[in-house]
Formats: C-alpha cells, sequence, structure tokens
C-alpha cells in the first residue's frame, strides 16, 4: 500500500478511535472495577505522600506520569488516558508497517475493538501505560536499536508484575540476537520446522552466554526500570528494602483470594479479550503464524501472559482474579495476531467480487463497535456513580454542611467526588469484631458514603453496623440503575442494578 493513503486511513482510523474513546469518557463518570479509583487517589496523593510514587500497589510508572493529570481532576486524568490509547493504537499501526504486514491501517481498528481495551481506554487503570511502553520498546527492538528497546522494556516492570515476565523474555530475545544474529521476525519462514525447539535453544543461549560474556551483561539493561524503582524508594523512604516491605497482604504466592477456577476459566474469557467476533481471525493469525514461525515477539509475548495468567487463575496463586483487562497489556500483539489472521483467511475470499467482501468487513467491524458499547453499558459498577453523584450533589445542597474530619467510603469515587485523602478510609481486616471497634474508635465529625452492595460483599459492613458504633443517617436514597442500552437483563447480564447509597456522619464518639 502507498505510504501515504497508509497514513491516511490510519489517521481516520485513529479519529474514529478517539471519538469512541472521548465518548466513553464522558458517558461513564466512574469505573467499573474499583482499581481505577483507587490507582487515581494514589497519583493524586502522592504529592502529599511520597511513598506512592514508589508503592508496589499504586505502580511506580503510572503515579508518576498520572500524578500531574491528577491535579486537575479525575477527567483529565482519564482524559490522558485516551491519549494513551491512541498512542498505542498509532504505535501499532508504526509496528505493523514494519512488519510489512498488509492492510496495516486496520490494527488500529483491531486495537480498539478488543472490548477489554475499550472498556479501559478512558479508564485510570495501570494497563494501557503498560502496553505503550510494550509497543514502544517493540518497535525499538525490531529496528535494531537493542539496547534501547531493553532500557524501555525495563520500565514494564513500573506498571505492571507481568513486567518481570516479559523481561525474562526478552532477555533470551536479546541473547539469541547476541549469539547468532538471529532474526526475531523473519520475512519468510526461517525452516519448515513447525515450531521452534526452544528446549533444544535455551542451553544452547546459556553456553554461548558464559562463553561469551559481554553479550550477556547487555542483558542486565532489562535491570534498568528496576534499580531505578529501589533506588527511588531508598531514597524517598529512607528503608531500602521498602519494596519488600510494601508488599500486599492480598498477593500471596499461594493461596486463593479470589477462589481457584480451573484451567479454563482464563481461556474462556478470550472472547472478552479478542473481541467475539474476531476471535477465529485471532486463533487463525497465532497458528498459521506459530506454524511459520512468524513475529515471534509476538506470538511468545501473548503466549507467555496467556499461560502465566491461565495457571495462576487455575490455582488462585498471587491473588489472582483473573480479569480479562490483564492481557489490555499486550494488546499490541493481540491486535497485530488478529490482523495477521484476517490476511491470510482474507485469501480464502477472493474469489468474492471486491464489493461484497467490503461489505461483509464493514458488517462484521460494527457488528464488533456496537457489542463493545454493550459490554461497556454492561458494566454494572460504574452505574454506581450516577448514585453517588446524586447523593453527592444533595449534600453540596446543603445550606449549612457538617464539618467532615474523616471520610469512610465502600467505594474510591466518593473520595474522589469529596477530594478526600485516602489514608483516611480505615484499613478493614474483614475481622468483625475488630471492624465494629475501629468504627467506633472514629473521631466526631467523621462521615460515611456506604453503598449496600460492595460495601456488604468487599468488607462485610452494612449501613446498619455504622449506626450500631455511633453513626447518624443523614441520606439514603435508593436507584434503579439502567444502562445506555441494556435495559432489560439478557442471560442475567446488563439488567438494571439496584443500589442504595447511604451518608451517615458521627456526631460524637462511641
Amino acid at each position: 500500500m502507498n505510504s501515504s493513503l497508509s497514513r491516511l486511513q490510519a489517521t481516520l482510523w485513529l479519529l474514529l478511535c478517539g471519538i469512541a474513546g472521548m465518548a466513553m469518557l464522558f458517558l461513564f463518570d466512574d469505573s467499573c472495577q474499583m482499581d481505577g479509583g483507587q490507582h487515581y487517589l494514589f497519583a493524586r496523593w502522592a504529592w502529599v505522600h511520597h511513598e506512592l510514587f514508589v508503592g508496589v500497589w499504586s505502580r511506580p510508572l503510572f503515579t508518576f506520569v498520572y500524578a500531574f493529570p491528577a491535579l486537575a481532576g479525575f477527567r483529565a486524568a482519564r482524559a490522558l488516558t485516551v491519549l494513551m490509547c491512541l498512542a498505542t493504537a498509532w504505535q501499532t499501526w508504526r509496528l505493523a508497517e514494519d512488519f510489512k504486514l498488509r492492510r496495516a491501517p486496520l490494527s488500529i481498528a483491531l486495537l480498539f475493538l478488543q472490548p477489554s481495551f475499550f472498556l479501559f481506554c478512558a479508564d485510570t487503570m495501570t494497563e494501557p501505560i503498560f502496553a505503550l511502553v510494550y509497543v514502544v520498546a517493540l518497535r525499538l527492538h525490531h529496528r535494531g536499536w537493542i539496547k534501547a528497546g531493553m532500557i524501555v522494556a525495563s520500565l514494564m516492570i513500573l506498571a505492571r508484575p507481568e513486567g518481570f515476565f516479559l523481561g525474562v523474555l526478552w532477555a533470551f530475545w536479546g541473547l539469541r540476537i547476541a549469539d547468532c544474529g538471529l532474526r526475531i521476525h523473519p520475512a519468510q519462514p526461517a525452516s519448515p520446522s513447525p515450531f521452534p525447539n526452544w528446549l533444544r535453544t535455551v542451553p544452547q543461549l546459556v553456553q554461548s552466554a558464559i562463553r561469551n560474556p559481554q553479550s550477556a551483561i547487555k542483558v542486565l539493561l532489562l535491570a534498568t526500570g528496576s534499580c531505578l524503582w529501589w533506588l527511588a524508594a531508598w531514597l524517598i523512604t529512607g528503608n531500602p528494602l521498602f519494596i519488600k516491605h510494601n508488599w500486599p497482604n492480598n498477593w500471596p504466592l499461594t493461596g486463593t483470594v479470589y477462589g481457584a477456577q480451573g484451567l479454563i476459566a482464563f481461556p474462556s474469557r478470550l472472547p472478552e479479550v479478542v473481541g467475539l467476533f474476531l476471535l477465529p481471525f485471532f486463533v487463525y493469525g497465532l497458528v498459521w503464524l506459530l506454524k511459520q514461525r512468524q513475529l515471534l515477539t509476538l506470538t511468545s509475548s501473548f503466549l507467555l501472559v496467556f499461560v502465566l495468567h491461565t495457571i495462576l487463575r487455575a490455582y488462585g496463586l498471587l491473588g489472582s482474579a483473573g480479569y480479562p483487562r490483564y492481557l489490555v497489556a499486550i494488546s499490541p500483539a493481540v491486535a497485530l495476531i488478529t490482523l495477521s489472521g484476517w490476511n491470510e483467511m482474507s485469501k480464502f475470499f477472493a474469489h468474492i467480487s471486491r464489493p461484497v467482501r467490503m461489505g461483509c468487513a464493514g458488517v462484521l467491524l460494527a457488528t464488533s463497535v456496537w457489542v463493545n458499547f454493550v459490554y461497556a453499558d454492561g458494566a454494572e459498577w460504574s452505574r454506581d456513580a450516577k448514585a453517588i453523584n446524586a447523593v453527592h450533589a444533595w449534600f453540596q445542597a446543603l445550606p449549612e454542611k457538617p464539618e467532615i474530619t474523616r471520610l469512610i467510603w465502600s467505594k474510591p469515587y466518593a473520595a474522589i467526588l469529596f477530594d478526600r485523602d485516602p489514608w483516611e478510609n480505615p484499613a478493614f481486616t474483614h475481622d468483625r469484631e475488630r471492624d465494629l471497634k475501629l468504627l467506633g474508635e472514629m473521631p466526631a465529625g467523621t462521615m460515611a458514603l456506604w453503598d449496600e452492595r460492595v460495601g456488604p460483599k468487599e468488607f462485610g459492613l452494612r449501613a446498619g453496623d455504622f449506626q450500631t458504633m455511633g453513626f447518624t443517617v443523614l441520606n439514603s436514597q435508593s436507584f434503579n440503575l439502567e444502562g445506555y442500552l441494556l435495559d432489560r437483563s439478557w442471560f442475567g447480564f446488563g439488567g438494571p442494578r439496584k443500589q442504595t447509597i447511604n451518608l451517615l456522619y458521627k456526631l460524637k464518639n462511641q
């Protein structure tokens, strides 16, 4: 394709995706998962609690980048994510051009048509910034700037834990290149063998690294991000073991915080990762690329992260909840694998007239767009923002508002609206007696915004428990929250969400 035409098509796709991203920004006021609001609070209050800049859960790279727009508010921070996703889409197209893939501009659409990517394209989650670092590092790697690619790739661990495992894989790529100048993305099949013989290659690379230590030393560049994190944590906190001590308690190596769901649980959610109607193209593309031994960095990245989370979810390791959004981190690889499958499968329909092929492709893409909006609309938790907005507006309209000395909440969006320090929320333990005692010790002037769905489920506490410990109900409103598109339930998905929001206030200590 002519480079000017390709750029024009890519620009048009980017414009359409930008419009979709802005729609998500203004249609939904809150994240569909509580982590989004929590990460925003970490970024906004890192200027007060400096240890948040280097916290394990707050993610150093995310917190540092978002700390600046967070000063302007939640929507400004979410707008940055839209821009970041557009930048990721642009770099994905450029990577497709580097690989000389046909229909390269389509990769932009195939990125945004991934339901999980679309769902979080205007959110404050850590996966989008990981995806941007990942695709930029890949471009540097494939352009021959191996060292620069390693340094950028080393930043992935500052965004998400998957960065460690991808870093190990990246070291393997680096050693292969240093050993024999092997091309990672051959334009033609490198061997008639359907799959690379990894078991034979790994020992060879170890031997090569021993014989040629200078080439192996270059791989240490992948530790750049980790070293910077450790050094920054030491300088900010004065504790050289801060990262170890800051490791969240609910991330045990073993144990089943969210249950052990078996080996099928995570793979069964692939339609939420790739897209229901695009999944056949992705599967075909993955199998074809593996058979031809092409785009090995993309296929190995996907398989590593996919298998990793399949195992973690199957056995409940590291507190894995098995969310499809985890694969948003490598969404550029998913998009280009899908594009490869699209290109190869299109050969089966070459005998059909071009207008018919274009029409069918248009219907497929339009249907995928609709499914994406339905998927986002069915994320019921994000609707709670409407209810919290109503209670917040009621409080703001009071002629004489009570002084708030501390705020307790069941959903981070409440702290965002009231602009309160996240450290004000007590560290509930799920030990009922201990948590009730904690509420009883809250100082006068403490206000609580507590809902009747997330609060009991996540913390085991209801509004009545607050009243028992000396809180008075200022306002309680019940809501029947409907989606924009789904006004009724379809197979238990997307129906009206019944919610009650309670605003409670403590006049004096118990």
